[in-house]
């Protein structure tokens, strides 16, 4: 298994400093199988018109972040737009001092597809979409764009691409930017250009200043934000995509809100894309939503406190563990079994070692033995997670690599390492204490 070496630096360095990598996921999938297929199975129904919404649920460091990376990039692969965002507390779903705004905000910013995968491709899509409209005219009429009669062509082809934008909330004044934004790629008046994306990505703060330089009497706001991504959706299917899938993290920074009044705000937003995508309000859109259990089914404080989306979303009487139904609206990740770890730890010490250009001297043995260890440790029946395994497996690859004459035996039987409670255990007794008043 050959990987670059940018590759290969990103994967380690992320893994080790605990944050999931942007790039070569592939490399390093182990397990969720049945997971992903779910996924991917919303995935085909969004791009035939419909739309879905899951909530991933974990707990700290279970692979909830690995798992929604694993899928932006299979959905890139197929041609889909992804915007994804983590919560925080200046970034919410609903808010009365620019938090949701900040969201939408953060969602554009991110918008990625195969070719910009890091984001940042809203003017690239634009441009495509341009340039695609004006290819179908030429194929259509034969009309070439040297032609004076060319560019009405092309603006009433594009009339008919964004009429279905019209019947939909703020759809109209969507639409027309979408025209001015033409209208100035025809003139090569980038600074018009610029206005535009300006205010898809949000920037614009008042109403007067949008109707005086670019005629739309609207600016996207706290309230209104999901609308125009829904919007996007439709727009990106016209625009020769697969559909929109959005991605949210870090769910817990709504649980965290002390505001009992405000949460409700945000489950009720979270309610409404919710109903939206089951009942057929919204296309080409998925929606994944990430977070702990504690967040979720905290009825005082979690999402189960909202009672319209506790009774949509708990789980029915058959389910248990090990046994999930993966059809419903909440899936929850199971732990890495040993031998799916023994896998993972097989593929880091190849990655490790083509990174730093030595040869692996670990046997399979080694790799048993830390796993068995690590499973083995105070706490870990309940408490362990991937993503310490992962830390602490890469610690010992970087000692072993830096100090050739240590036996890796002598590191494993070490009581610092054997016997040491995990991090997750010594932190999840005080994770939520401040809350349980």
């Amino acid at each position: 298994m050959k990987i670059p070496k940018r590759i290969a630096s990103a994967l380690i360095n992320s893994l080790k400093g605990g944050v999931v990598p942007r790039i070569g996921l592939p490399y390093i999938t182990v397990g969720r199988q049945t997971e992903i297929e779910a996924l991917l199975h919303d995935v085909d129904i969004i791009a035939d018109g419909g739309a879905s919404f899951r909530f991933i649920v974990g707990r700290y460091g279970s692979g909830k972040s690995f798992l929604l990376q694993t899928i932006r990039n299979y959905v890139m692969d197929k041609n889909f737009v992804v915007v994804d965002a983590d919560l925080s507390p200046e970034r919410r779903l609903q808010g009365t001092k620019g938090q949701g705004l900040a969201t939408y905000k953060e969602l554009i910013r991110n918008m990625s597809t195969k070719t910009r995968p890091e984001g940042g491709a809203l003017t690239l899509i634009l441009d495509r979409w341009i340039s695609s409209v004006q290819s179908e005219v030429v194929a259509e009429s034969g009309v070439l764009p040297t032609d004076g009669a060319f560019p009405a062509l092309v603006e009433k082809k594009i009339y008919a691409v964004i009429s279905a934008l019209s019947e939909m909330v703020h759809g109209f004044d969507f639409a027309k930017l979408l025209t001015v934004y033409y209208r100035s790629h025809i003139d090569g008046d980038e600074e018009s250009k610029a206005k535009v994306v300006q205010w898809f990505r949000g920037e614009y703060a008042t109403k007067t200043q949008a109707k005086a330089e670019l005629g739309v009497n609207i600016v996207i706001t706290d309230e209104d934000w999901y609308e125009y991504i829904k919007l996007f959706a439709v727009f990106l299917k016209k625009a020769g995509y697969s559909g929109l899938l959005i991605l949210i993290d870090e769910l817990v920074n709504i649980y965290k809100i002390p505001n009992a009044i405000t949460r409700q705000y945000n489950y009720e937003k979270i309610l409404t894309m919710y109903n939206d995508t089951l009942q057929g309000k919204a296309s080409y859109l998925g929606i994944l939503m990430s977070g702990t259990p504690q967040c979720i089914e905290d009825t005082r404080r979690g999402v189960y406190s909202y009672e319209a989306l506790r009774s949509r979303l708990t789980q029915g009487r058959f389910a248990r563990e090990g046994v999930q139904d993966m059809l419903a609206p909440v899936i929850r990740l199971e732990p890495l079994t040993n031998e799916e770890m023994l896998v993972l730890t097989e593929k880091l010490a190849d990655i490790h070692a083509q990174l730093f250009d030595y040869t692996q001297t670990l046997t399979q043995q080694d790799l048993i033995d830390f796993v068995q260890i690590e499973f083995g440790r105070i706490g870990t029946d309940s408490h362990i997670t991937p993503r310490e395994v992962i830390r602490d497996f890469i610690e010992l690859l970087n000692i072993m690599h830096q100090n050739p004459s240590l036996q890796v035996r002598e590191l494993l039987r070490s009581e610092d390492f054997s016997f040491a409670p995990t991090a997750a255990q010594e932190n999840t007794d005080k994770e939520f204490a401040e809350f349980e008043i």
